[in-house]
């Protein structure tokens, strides 16, 4: 298979699809389609016939899946061993509905905070709206921690890495890379998604992209220092 994606270090989407198949052992090859250059669209339409013009798009042979939960869902149905989605039923619902709401919403958080891995961002009131979406993902953390992250059975929302991750992995390094204050459960969250070998792999490619564009907001790099953590 072959996953399109757009620059590491600004493209949310395409971190959430290729973090899902790296964690979860499914073998592809990355193409990387640079954002806001001309022929952008007509380059992921000659690699993916058929598809949004977006990335991340998925091929598999003649097929081609470019939303990031459809991408999600094909690989579940493909490679059912992966554990794409929780096995309990409960939970495999609640990491559905979670990751819907987060594909459809906090729209304040990613205007505001857009993801750029290169830069880290001055401390600041980000106004009530982010602050509301910065609750609402917060509590998603907290609940799914305390319903179905069962002790011993891992870090991550459902225990062990699934979509719903993948699809918060990005709003982890929004809040980071952004300094946003959070309770102490989603900061325990946040350090497994930092932590995660795939994750550190994303990050070390976007920090060594040629093309980071600095910002005028900035302080400093990104270091990630998880010792402190």
């Amino acid at each position: 298979m072959k996953l399109l994606i757009g620059n590491k270090c600004y493209s949310s989407w395409s971190l959430r699809a290729w973090l899902l198949m790296r964690a979860t052992g499914i073998a592809f090859e990355e193409t990387l389609v640079l954002l806001d250059e001309p022929g952008f669209k007509e380059t992921v339409f000659t690699e993916a016939p058929g598809s949004g013009g977006t990335v991340p798009t998925l091929v598999d042979g003649d097929i081609a899946i470019w939303e990031t939960l459809a991408i999600a869902e094909y690989l579940h149905e493909k490679h059912p061993e992966a554990g794409i989605w929780p096995r309990e039923r409960a939970a495999r619902a609640h990491a559905r509905a979670v990751s819907s709401e987060m594909h459809a919403g906090f729209t304040a958080l990613r205007s505001a905070c857009p993801m750029n891995l290169g830069k880290r961002y001055a401390l600041r009131d980000r106004g009530p709206a982010v602050a509301r979406d910065v609750e609402r993902i917060t509590a998603i953390w907290r609940e799914a921690r305390e319903r179905f992250g069962r002790p011993g059975s891992g870090p991550f929302l459902y225990g062990t890495f699934t979509a719903a991750d993948a699809m918060f992995a990005p709003v982890v390094a929004r809040f980071d890379t952004y300094g946003i204050a959070v309770d102490a459960v989603s900061q325990s969250y946040m350090r497994a998604i930092l932590s995660l070998p795939a994750y550190r792999q994303w990050l070390a490619a976007a920090l060594s992209e040629p093309w980071i564009v600095a910002q005028d907001e900035v302080d400093e790099p990104v270091l990630v220092d998880l010792r402190q953590s």
